[in-house]
């Protein structure tokens, strides 16, 4: 079970009673991961996958959650490592930063990485726990970031920016818009990609129909399905509208939505006052059985206003479903339009729609696009390629630093 040292702790903690590293000091590289909050996403997934995946031998992590985390987390238990803070959602800006830097000062590690707005204050607090190295990076974006960031945010980012030793995006889009927002040149964000386990994710045919029975879904019914967040940066509305055209033009479609959040209530509320929609919309919500309900679908849509990188796109692409999604942030750099997926405008549910109807009625179509897309992902976007590459960037900031660590073969 992961140990816990919560905000209010940080200030009178004794650093000699706090969890030590297991290993011994120098054998291995001590990285302290910094999130806003700890919940359900994309970003949180690529730590956990980041902390159970590299090499243990070099690599010992920790998490902190500055401003603390999901319900469902309490008995989270986190592979090689304890949750050192668990702060409260109204954490002040002065104050975090000194919080953060009192658990950096106790932990002493060698690497701290910071993620996204919510965590930025980790990069100053790192400066002033005289950390070694560190890293920031950015994982996708929030509804009011779409028209510009304000004023001080940019101010600030482009202070933490020029205060870490590197900073990378998970798209090239992404990158682009951080470094004109910071006024900076793109060659100073790098950009790493995510990448999904192929061997989790995967086709499994044979058990398309038991599956279906297993959640409840018509054997035969042609189901369009998409996993995420209910945010409004989603637009679920969207599918909703493009799954109720379909109905009403005489095709036995189903549209499933996996996970939960402020716009859930919403979202039920729309397919309950559709005639179309009454029996043809499942609401799943949250749930850790995402690589089986992959497996029960035709088709996968992302309807995202924008989008970072979606590890769900991936996941549906290693599942080898046939894609659509929207032509935003880093989509265009996973899909390749016509090819191993298929491009529309946000908002356009007429375009959904008529791209739904096509894959419905050509069963060769679906199973082109679902081979190309599985063929991308093995070949651009595995777990294994993305654990190299963060691997290597530790490393190599590391041995910048003078930091040496037992000799090791990184996996």
């Amino acid at each position: 079970m992961s140990q816990v040292v919560t905000a209010s702790d940080a200030h009178t903690h004794n650093p000699g009673h706090m969890t030590r590293p297991k290993s011994r000091q120098g054998s291995s590289l001590r990285v302290l991961h910094v999130l806003n909050r700890l919940a359900t996403g994309g970003t949180e997934n690529v730590v956990l996958r980041l902390i159970g995946g590299l090499n243990e031998e070099i690599f010992e992590h920790r998490l902190a959650a500055v401003r603390g985390m999901d319900p469902a987390f309490g008995g989270l238990t986190l592979p090689g490592g304890e949750l050192l803070l668990d702060g409260k959602e109204d954490s002040g800006f002065e104050f975090l930063i000194l919080r953060l830097a009192r658990v950096m000062r106790a932990y002493r590690p060698h690497i701290v990485h910071s993620r996204n707005w919510g965590a930025i204050e980790a990069i100053p607090a790192a400066r002033l726990a005289r950390v070694p190295v560190v890293i920031h990076s950015e994982h996708g974006y929030d509804l009011d970031m779409l028209t510009g960031l304000p004023g001080r945010r940019r101010i600030f980012r482009r202070a933490s920016y020029a205060m870490a030793d590197a900073v990378f995006a998970v798209t090239r889009e992404l990158r682009d818009f951080h470094a004109r927002q910071a006024w900076i040149s793109p060659e100073r964000i790098r950009v790493i990609y995510n990448g999904v386990d192929t061997q989790r994710f995967r086709p499994r045919p044979e058990e398309r129909i038991s599956l279906r029975r297993r959640f409840g879904l018509p054997e035969e019914r042609f189901i369009v399905g998409t996993v995420g967040r209910t945010v409004a940066i989603k637009d679920h509305p969207t599918l909703l509208r493009a799954v109720e055209s379909m109905v009403l033009k005489g095709i036995d479609a189903h549209a499933l939505l996996v996970g939960s959040g402020p716009e859930l209530e919403r979202n039920q509320q729309l397919a309950k006052d559709s005639p179309a929609l009454a029996g043809r919309v499942t609401f799943v919500g949250c749930c850790d059985e995402v690589p089986d309900i992959l497996n029960t679908l035709d088709v996968f849509a992302l309807t995202s206003i924008s989008e970072g990188m979606s590890n769900t796109l991936l996941e549906a692409m290693a599942t080898r479903l046939p894609v659509i999604t929207t032509n935003v942030g880093g989509n265009p750099e996973v899909v390749v339009d016509g090819d191993s997926g298929w491009l529309f405008q946000p908002r356009d549910s007429e375009a959904l729609g008529s791209r739904l109807m096509s894959l419905a009625f050509d069963e060769n179509q679906r199973q082109q696009l679902s081979l190309a897309a599985r063929q991308r992902v093995v070949e651009r976007f595995s777990l294994a390629r993305m654990l190299n590459d963060y691997s290597s960037l530790y490393l190599e900031l590391a041995a910048r630093r003078g930091i040496k660590i037992q000799d090791h073969q990184a996996s």
